[in-house]
């Protein structure tokens, strides 16, 4: 199939679906400015091993030198806006054509663009909170305390070191995932929006849908096991399914 071909087929998938699932990771942000993880040349970890800076072994290794690495990318991610791809998930599930969104970003773009039901199950950054007496504050509290000279960033309670509310790795998945998990028993199609399909086990989740649709720039995993795949910008193919569809 050439590429309008494919366009209007995941289009008429849609629309015979009777439960929709998005699934998107760090691909569908590309196009607001966030670097993905895996691409060649500028994915963050062709540069970085996240085993060694983005673990809770590393945290509590070293919190200063964690947060030096990391907490910058972060807050940049603050300042991103949402694209066309996210508006257009928004659009889908505000004509009852999507019942939600499961992410592993942390960047919030979804909600920023007005998406109501997501599951965030890799965390977000609105939030942190004390790795000794887990009272919670907001993120802006643990950025402001790192630009002002103070790292680790230190809880005004205890005096613990603060942390964010993201799922690292090493870290067990929390409630969104569990939740994720069980919106999926229902799952007739499964769109796959930017995500490598490589990090469990979120990557796991497609088995449990019924039909799979891969929206991304490479190849994943997956790819076989799709009713269809389309190696295009998130952005330009969402915005192309609203058309097809019939919304403006």
């Amino acid at each position: 199939m050439d590429y309008s071909e494919k366009i209007d087929y995941l289009a008429n998938l849609i629309k015979k679906s009777p439960y929709t699932l998005a699934l998107t990771g760090a691909g569908i942000s590309t196009e607001s400015g966030i670097p993905d993880f895996r691409s060649p040349g500028t994915g963050l970890w062709t540069k970085y091993d996240p085993m060694k800076v983005a673990t809770v072994s590393a945290l509590e290794r070293d919190p200063a030198a964690f947060y030096k690495i990391n907490l910058d990318r972060w807050t940049r991610y603050n300042g991103a806006e949402p694209n066309a791809a996210h508006y257009a998930l928004t659009r889908l599930e505000r004509e009852g054509l999507l019942y939600g969104v499961i992410t592993q970003n942390i960047d919030g773009l979804h909600r920023k663009a007005g998406l109501k039901q997501l599951w965030e199950v890799h965390g977000h950054l609105r939030t942190c909170h004390c790795m000794d007496c887990t009272q919670s504050f907001p993120f802006s509290c643990l950025v402001d305390q790192f630009n002002a000279g103070i790292n680790p960033p230190r809880c005004d309670k205890c005096g613990g070191v603060l942390r964010l509310d993201v799922v690292l790795f090493e870290d067990a998945l929390g409630e969104d995932f569990v939740q994720a998990v069980q919106a999926m028993t229902k799952c007739r199609l499964l769109i796959v929006v930017g995500s490598s399909l490589q990090v469990y086990p979120v990557a796991a989740l497609p088995e449990r849908a019924k039909q799979l649709a891969v929206i991304n720039k490479e190849p994943t995993p997956w790819d076989d096991r799709a009713e269809i795949v389309i190696n295009e910008m998130a952005g330009r193919v969402l915005t192309d399914i609203l058309a097809a569809l019939g919304i403006m």
